[in-house]
């Protein structure tokens, strides 16, 4: 779901009037294809062989030849599995609509399961139109091959056949983020605090790593609940990062805007440009967390209008921290840490600031979470000892038993004025 514009169009063709005033070339009855250079954001793949990805060379013949070296290095470059994609078709059933399990702004998602070895995987099919170019498309599998995280959906393989455009990652099972927060099924309990911290630093740390670790560095650039996804020990993994780039570099892909789909969850600058960052990545990574601390959608037209976006709810409790408590979802009741909380609330307020040059970086980020992370809930406050039953019930018996003195005492006494009367008779 890229959010990036698409670049290329305008700077391209005044270039080639350009050309126009210089020598005319020989006659031909093929023009040579332009030269298409990688651009840097995918110098992620082995610098051999990239290297050998030359220049084409004037002549009809020659580039054909040249585009196929570089296809060759590339495709040596990439470390995932090469696919044809009949196998993908048999491993989708010909992605039929009952195996679709995703849709974005230029592909959709597929359930599968490879013939060969079984695997159970999401299938991603791009727009077969936005790659034009399949020198780029391999440039960008390229990059995506070398990045391997544990919090990452790992990318199993890709398919370059003809204009088929296609990527094959890891089946991750229990569904996204969301569907833990907002759509619980019955029977299904809510998320408690240790685990909504768990999931936070590890899509932190997700994170971290494509800001700061790999190289090049990746921007995600639409960083969302959605595209979080979980295993069955509910340990995050990020997916579709990347795709920005990837969208990029094919020069025609058509791109969302971040205000479809994403709404409320992109940073202002964002929002006016189009044009993504890091800082807008930690600004979005603070709206996930305001989200796991609340249990609220990003925006939610089913709320008061000053409730529908939950950064614009949260504002005015972030100033007073005497209010943070009122943030925490409700199905959490009072089950969290005190300290935990407010620090939690604390850096969420921090990624969520205005200006973007005071935001924190991601490393920042990943060193509070994991902190917090080993903080257990607060014990439950003791029970109140049943001080206003037992009193009464000590009274009663205080009662009773001053009764049965009482009572013994008179009857003592009329046995005693009993017996003088009789004595006083047979005197």
């Amino acid at each position: 779901m890229s959010c990036f514009p698409c670049f290329g169009g305008g700077k391209g063709k005044e270039d080639g009037e350009a050309d126009t005033t210089e020598a005319a070339a020989p006659p031909s009855n093929m023009t040579p294809p332009p030269a298409v250079q990688a651009p840097d954001a995918y110098s992620a793949a082995p610098a051999a062989a990239l290297a050998a990805v030359a220049s084409p060379k004037p002549g009809g013949a020659n580039n054909a030849d040249q585009s196929s070296a570089d296809e060759a290095s590339l495709r040596q470059a990439i470390t995932a599995q090469a696919f044809a994609f009949r196998e993908l078709a048999a491993a989708t059933d010909h992605f039929t609509p009952y195996n679709l399990v995703g849709e974005g702004g230029f592909f959709r998602v597929y359930k599968g399961k490879l013939e060969k070895s079984e695997q159970t995987v999401a299938i991603k099919q791009l727009d077969k139109h936005g790659f034009q170019d399949n020198k780029a498309f391999l440039n960008g599998v390229a990059m995506l091959s070398q990045l391997h995280h544990e919090n990452l959906v790992d990318i199993v393989g890709y398919c370059a056949d003809g204009d088929q455009r296609l990527l094959v990652y890891e089946s991750v099972p229990a569904g996204t983020l969301e569907d833990h927060l907002f759509d619980l099924s019955d029977g299904n309990k809510p998320m408690d605090w240790c685990t909504r911290m768990k999931v936070a630093h590890g899509a932190a740390q997700g994170l971290e790593y494509l800001h700061d670790k790999a190289s090049p560095p990746v921007v995600y650039g639409e960083f969302k609940a959605s595209h979080i996804l979980l295993d069955e020990n509910l340990t995050p993994k990020l997916s579709d990062f990347g795709l920005a780039q990837l969208g990029q570099a094919g020069g025609n892909m058509p791109v969302a805007s971040p205000m479809m789909g994403s709404f409320g969850c992109c940073a202002p600058e964002y929002d006016r440009s189009g044009q993504a960052t890091m800082k807008s990545d930690v600004y979005s990574f603070g709206v996930v967390l305001v989200q796991l601390i609340s249990g609220r959608r990003a925006v939610d037209t089913s709320k008061p209008v000053a409730e529908q976006n939950v950064v614009t709810w949260a504002m005015p409790m972030f100033k007073d921290q005497k209010r943070y408590h009122e943030l925490v979802d409700p199905l959490i009741k009072t089950e969290y840490p005190a300290k935990a909380l407010n620090q939690v609330v604390a850096m969420a307020a921090m990624c969520l600031q205005e200006e973007d040059s005071v935001r924190p970086l991601m490393a920042d980020v990943v060193m509070t979470l994991g902190f917090l992370t080993s903080m257990p809930p607060d014990p439950p406050a003791p029970a109140a000892p049943p001080a206003a039953a037992e009193p009464k019930k000590e009274k009663g018996l205080d009662h009773s038993d001053s009764s049965s003195e009482s009572s013994d005492d008179e009857g003592d006494e009329e046995e005693e004025e009993e017996e003088e009367e009789e004595e006083a008779e047979e005197q």
